[in-house]
């Protein structure tokens, strides 16, 4: 894997602010979740096309992120529950 290309890279931060982190505060929640979904479908429909592997690396880190995001709301709702 091309971790610098794939996982936070450089181009993506801005000092200790990185994009996607920039875009839940600004965005929230739902709308970041949609955008990682629509990255993901945009990886993947190139991947044969452009960067091979490599975005397809791309666009399970979205998955990934999209997963964190679902995981992170229950684990909220189930506080409020509490």
């Amino acid at each position: 894997m091309m971790a610098g290309n794939v996982d936070h890279p450089s181009h993506y931060n801005q000092g200790k602010f990185e994009c996607i982190d920039v875009m839940l505060e600004v965005y929230g929640v739902e709308t970041v979740k949609a955008f990682c979904l629509l990255n993901a479908f945009k990886y993947l429909w190139r991947c044969n096309d452009k960067n091979g592997d490599e975005d397809v690396e791309k666009a399970q880190w979205y998955l990934d992120k999209y997963v964190d995001l679902v995981a992170k709301q229950k684990e909220a709702k189930g506080h409020e529950m509490e």
